[in-house]
């Protein structure tokens, strides 16, 4: 151990708290128990843990390895970052309280770590989820347009049936068969009077049978037309 040197201008150290006799207990014991320290769990509840367990030394404190050193001997170590690091700590030299709080902080980055690990995987499935997600969302948007498209086709192929495609052709059918009727009428006055001659009985017969059929249809027609205006035709307002 080496002692101040006789050099009267070397700077002065710092006071230092008195060496433990032989017949006191070390300051960096284990605690009382003597029971191994338990591993910490998580930041928290490691770190509350131990702190109750292994209090703060204080400002006081010396390792072990440096309570038979000299003054200057400590004096040269606190100008020394990377000395004061190593001492604070190394396994033989740290305090308990200290260690304590690294072993905490240690499991802490153990169980963030995992749960990182475990929400990547979480992040993973979901992208992939999303992923299938859209593409049925965009298969199911294609069907509809083709459903879109099908409906608009049966409804062009359909329209000649609907409702007022048939009361139109209905309408029409009236007319057309009233025409007709008139036409039947006008041609048998016209054939009278055509060079003076006469319409023989079996003429006159077979006009009235076709007119009579003709007449028949027009007032079957007319009474469709009347009936589907008035509302007593069912399933067609």
């Amino acid at each position: 151990m080496s002692s101040f040197p006789p050099d009267s201008h070397a700077p002065t150290p710092p006071i230092l708290p008195p060496k433990p006799s032989s017949q006191e207990p070390s300051r960096i014991g284990t605690p009382a128990s003597g029971a191994p320290l338990p591993p910490p769990s998580s930041l928290s509840e490691a770190g509350q843990q131990y702190r109750a367990a292994i209090p703060d030394p204080g400002d006081q404190w010396l390792p072990q390895v440096l309570q038979d050193k000299s003054k200057q001997d400590i004096a040269d170590i606190l100008t020394s970052p990377a000395l004061l690091n190593a001492l604070t700590n190394s396994p033989s030299s740290i305090h308990p309280s200290l260690l304590a709080s690294h072993q905490a902080l240690a499991s802490a980055l153990s169980s963030n770590t995992d749960l990182a690990s475990r929400l990547a995987d979480q992040e993973s499935r979901l992208a992939n989820q999303r992923s299938a997600a859209q593409a049925q969302l965009l298969s199911m948007h294609a069907l509809e347009r083709q459903w879109r498209q099908k409906q608009v086709d049966m409804d062009h192929a359909l329209a000649r049936f609907s409702p007022a495609a048939l009361y139109q052709l209905l309408g029409q059918s009236v007319q057309e068969q009233g025409l007709v009727c008139q036409a039947m009428e006008e041609s048998f006055l016209d054939s009278d009077g055509v060079d003076g001659g006469e319409t023989s009985e079996r003429e006159a017969a077979e006009w009235i049978r076709r007119y009579r059929e003709a007449k028949t249809q027009f007032y079957l027609r007319q009474e469709r037309k009347e009936r589907w205006d008035e509302g007593r035709v069912g399933g067609w307002r």
